[in-house]
């Protein structure tokens, strides 16, 4: 039944009509074709036939162009912009010359990434920097660090904590290159400068503050940055770390040379001398005094002609001067300028302002930024020590990598701005008392662990451990001697016999250590270790090393050290102070000849021996007071004539030093030099001139190789001259042969005629 009704309404439906509804469209049959169709542009700019497409631009192995990959640096996507970034190194290398060509479009286009919200970005861009530095010259850099130092500042304040990270590893980098451009204004306060910027950026990650109130380093300290992030270990010694760095460069302290004297041996550095100013009674004084045995010159080439005038009695047009005198200024210029020398000239008239004002209240800018700074991160940096000190010095356990390195970079920070601050007392006598009381403080921490050795049972040897826990020690070392040369500044009155220690400006006593921190037991400590490291041995410690020689850069170190328990007078450090002296001209005598340390033992020792000669020198230290002293100086002159010898033609520099020391303690007479060292040291010049072989008979000695015609064989001569006497009649009874060792050394040479006037000599014919 229900079949057949369905079929009926089934037949019915077939013949009805629809009932048309008002405001309702007539409906589409169901067998209607739909012919409707949408149109829509697709935009592709680097296939378009319209353009000019260059067939040999030099592409990636993906067909990417430089001008493709600059634009993939601006895609949404962050793979892309990463690849992109990729792309670039391999174009470059591949095609070296685009380099130069586009370095600016690809500078501005690389620094809007330096902020870039992915880490992966972030870490490419990093990698590529550094590569890219490694082949441009570091004066088409200089021009683009104004756009590179804004977007790295402005990444320092990012909201995200690691992309605040990864902007310090960026200033990493800049400082490698350019460490000049990013520390350049950091003393000027308000001034918008890039150092100044990068600094409040380093202390706005370690939520510090660097504007103090009214009070001046004693008020309340305003915080730069509000935000609550704790770092962790690792990303707070990346941050600490990169500080140090910029502070090393920022401040000078011992100060990295551009003189044209620094041995090659030695590295960049020579020997600092600042710690002997406090001793003198003016700067011009002490300026004379650090001059005597400073060498004119690096290398003295056979080529290079001495500056010698020759008296005319009458002048004549044919003359080539007109004056006696050089006039510098006067000379065309040969060396072009480059792009720093022309470059932030608002930041140098900004610092000339502040330099203005400083010399008009007697401080310099930038021991008073120093000075501030210190007061900043002074808690920071005693929390941090105290945080690591544990677990870094733990005699059951092996050190943790990153607890030492931060212990590590907390002291090295502390001696930049530290030992700044005090060599500003030793060499003005200014008063910095917080600073004193501040270094104390930490000195006080790092006392209980030093000497610092790996003290762990378990520990096995590593070399980069050992290495920081001797960097731990000279660091050590050297913040102890800014206190002790502190405390021995006095107002610089004329040497005068008393009963009491003369008063200094802060109203201490010269030579008195009474500070807490810099006790009799705490400068015997120290001497025991300094004796240790010259002589060799390893401080006492729970795993088994080899004594290994001292370096330049340690040794160099250590002499302010080394200065300032020697000139002490403190009763009770004597003996100590005594056997430190034995030591250190022990070890000068026993380093070599080729040593890399030779040269800085010559300018140490032999300034120690030119101090009593000079009229404005009012330290304590003295020769001819001590006969064991003297004899040991006396033993270390006499070797001088050996290495010359050794040295030959080689570093030229260090024989130049020995020589001008020589001379300098012949010319001024010293105690040391009586009339049996005097007799013994021209007797060991001989060799310096002549050699008799038992086969060849007479052959000339390392005066020879000396450069012909150069002012050092004349000073040579000098010195023979001055040792021996003005003639041989008016000599030493005693025939040691020098004179007849010289007159043969100089035969047929344009030194002959020279050595004949000054000695008397008479000329081959």
């Amino acid at each position: 039944m229900p079949k057949s009704t369905k079929k009926k309404k089934d037949k019915a439906a077939d013949f009805s009509k629809a009932k048309l509804k008002l405001g309702k469209g007539k409906q589409a049959p169901s067998n209607v074709v739909d012919t409707s169709f949408k149109a829509r542009s697709i935009a592709l700019p680097t296939q378009s036939i319209a353009a000019d497409k260059d067939s040999d631009a030099p592409t990636t192995k993906r067909r990417l162009t430089f001008d493709a990959l600059i634009a993939h640096l601006k895609h949404y996507n962050a793979s892309t912009r990463r690849d992109a970034i990729l792309g670039l190194r391999e174009l470059l290398e591949a095609h070296p010359e685009l380099i130069n060509a586009h370095l600016t479009a690809l500078v501005n286009s690389c620094v809007r990434i330096i902020g870039d919200e992915d880490a992966s970005v972030r870490k490419a861009l990093l990698s590529f920097f550094a590569w890219l530095f490694r082949q441009v010259p570091r004066d088409d850099i200089i021009p683009h660090s104004p756009v590179l130092l804004l977007f790295t500042t402005s990444a320092q304040t990012h909201i995200f904590p690691e992309i605040r990270i990864d902007a310090v590893r960026f200033l990493d980098v800049f400082l490698e290159y350019i460490p000049d451009v990013v520390t350049e204004g950091w003393t000027l306060s308000g001034s918008g400068s890039h150092g100044r910027r990068v600094l409040e950026g380093y202390l706005g990650i370690l939520n510090a503050g660097t504007t103090f109130g009214e009070g001046g380093d004693t008020g309340p300290v305003q915080a730069t940055s509000t935000a609550s992030v704790v770092l962790s270990p690792a990303s707070k010694l990346v941050v600490l770390r990169s500080l140090a760095t910029f502070l090393n460069y920022a401040v000078s302290i011992t100060g990295r040379t551009n003189d044209s004297a620094a041995d090659p041996s030695s590295a960049t550095f020579i020997t600092p001398t600042w710690y002997f100013s406090s001793s003198f009674a003016s700067t011009s004084a002490f300026d004379a005094f650090d001059a005597l045995l400073r060498p004119l010159r690096s290398q003295i080439t056979s080529d290079a002609r001495p500056d010698v005038r020759t008296w005319h009695p009458e002048c004549s047009d044919d003359m080539e001067e007109d004056f006696v005198g050089k006039f510098n200024l006067a000379q065309p210029s040969t060396t072009a300028w480059t792009v720093q020398d022309l470059d932030s000239v608002q930041t140098a008239i900004a610092a000339l302002s502040s330099d203005g004002q400083s010399s008009a209240n007697g401080l310099d800018p930038q021991v008073t930024a120093a000075a501030h700074i210190a007061r900043t991160l002074h808690p920071t940096l005693v929390s941090t020590f105290l945080d690591c000190a544990p677990t870094v010095f733990s005699p059951s356990t092996s050190p943790p990598e990153t607890e030492l390195q931060m212990v590590l970079v907390v002291c090295r920070i502390c001696r930049s701005l530290y030992g700044r601050i005090l060599q500003d007392t030793a060499e003005s006598g200014r008063n910095h008392g917080t600073a004193e009381t501040d270094l104390q403080t930490m000195l006080s921490y790092l006392s209980p662990y030093f000497p610092f050795v790996i003290n762990g049972q378990s520990a096995r040897r590593d070399i980069k451990i050992e290495q920081a826990f001797q960097d731990l020690n000279l660091i050590f070392c050297e913040l102890s001697s800014f206190l002790v040369l502190a405390s021995q500044v006095d107002n610089k009155r004329p040497v005068v016999q008393r009963s009491k220690p003369r008063p200094t400006r802060s109203g201490r006593s010269v030579g008195s250590s009474d500070s807490p921190a810099i006790g009799a037991r705490q400068i015997e400590r120290v001497s025991q270790y300094i004796m240790q490291l010259l002589r060799g041995e390893v401080p006492t410690s729970g795993v088994q090393s080899l004594p290994r020689p001292i370096t330049p850069q340690a040794y160099t170190s250590l002499l302010p050290t080394v200065w300032s328990l020697i000139n002490g007078r403190q009763t009770d450090t004597n003996e100590s102070s005594e056997t430190l002296f034995s030591a250190v001209v022990e070890h000068a005598m026993k380093a070599s000849s080729t040593s890399a340390v030779k040269r800085h033992t010559i300018d140490f020792l032999g300034r120690l021996t030119l101090l009593d000669l000079e009229p404005e020198y009012l330290g304590f230290f003295r020769c001819g007071q001590n006969q064991d002293k003297d004899a040991k100086l006396q033993e270390w002159i006499l070797q001088l004539p050996k290495t010359m010898w050794e040295l030959g033609g080689n570093h030229l520099p260090t024989t130049e030093t020995i020589v001008r020391l020589l001379l300098r303690l012949s010319q001024r007479r010293s105690r040391l030099l009586d009339q049996t060292t005097r007799s013994s040291l021209r007797s060991r010049l001989v060799p310096y001139f002549t050699i008799t072989h038992p086969s060849r008979g007479k052959v000339r000695g390392p005066f020879a190789k000396l450069p012909a015609g150069s002012s050092l064989r004349r000073l040579v001569l000098d010195l023979v001259a001055t040792i021996q006497g003005r003639t041989p009649s008016k000599a030493d009874t005693g025939d040691d042969g020098l004179v007849a060792a010289v007159a043969e050394a100089v035969r047929e040479t344009p030194e002959e005629s020279y050595i004949a006037g000054v000695i008397g000599l008479p000329q081959s014919a």
